[in-house]
């Protein structure tokens, strides 16, 4: 895995602050998608927990993998008892279980391209669902993001991360959307996008700045100034597009 995709551990207390959470609305999205009982989870690079509870609060049983134990660590303290946790990369994981579902929230860009699909597939049960939600948390205000942008340019010409397929921004499917349809494991993929706002202080977005994977491979020296300089030019209070796209598909049925 990537130095950015391991960098979480150190700031995963922040993480667990400073990075909104996912509404119930993606919960129903996924089990009307579903049209039948979802009783077991395995949930690709967990983090914290943001998503585990979404789901292990509302009667499925999860098995929240990561490849950081720091992240795991936090996740334990927010989430119900029920909910497993196994630290390894979704690489590392070998079949065994099926689940009904397995998913993942702002991670699965992490995960290696090569075999990924067949590997989704081994996990889930003929008929089962994958998720896949994620998106960018941008500055709504330009000239507001325009003046965080020329402040980070001398250390970060850009903090976001690319689609892993390069499907361009305004094709109306996107990744992993994209690579779903190809696949001849899943079928029936759907795309939905719910739109979400999120006002917050500048101190706090400077503070979901120090958990972005971007800023955290930056010598600290670094860092702290483009903090610095970022926090000069904010407001006191910044509305955020933090919309959320959410992809679904269907394992095929075995023969």
């Amino acid at each position: 895995m990537s130095g950015r995709a391991l960098s979480f551990g150190v700031v995963a207390e922040a993480y667990e602050r400073f990075r909104p959470a996912y509404p119930v609305e993606l919960f129903d999205t996924v089990m009307a998608y579903a049209g039948r009982p979802v009783r077991t989870a395995l949930e690709i690079g967990a983090g914290t927990g943001k998503a585990t509870r979404l789901f292990a609060q509302r009667g499925v049983m999860v098995t929240a993998t990561d490849p950081d134990g720091a992240m795991l660590a936090e996740l334990r303290k927010h989430v119900p008892t029920s909910v497993r946790t196994t630290q390894a990369a979704f690489e590392d994981l070998r079949p065994g279980e099926r689940y009904g579902l397995v998913y993942a929230a702002a991670a699965l860009h992490w995960t290696n391209p090569d075999g990924r699909w067949s590997r989704v597939a081994a996990l889930l049960e003929p008929g089962g669902v994958f998720a896949s939600c994620g998106g960018p948390f941008r500055l709504a205000d330009p000239a507001v993001e325009a003046a965080v942008r020329a402040a980070r340019a001398p250390f970060l010409a850009n903090d976001e991360i690319p689609s892993p397929d390069g499907t361009p921004p305004d094709q109306e499917m996107q990744w992993p959307g994209t690579e779903l349809q190809q696949s001849e494991w899943f079928t029936a993929v759907r795309q939905s996008v719910f739109a979400r706002r999120v006002t917050m202080s500048a101190r706090d977005y400077v503070g979901h700045l120090s958990t972005v994977s971007a800023y955290l491979v930056l010598p600290a020296a670094e860092r702290e100034q483009v903090f610095s300089r970022i926090m000069q030019v904010l407001p006191d209070r910044v509305e955020m597009a933090a919309d959320i796209t959410v992809h679904l598909a269907r394992r095929r049925q075995e023969d």
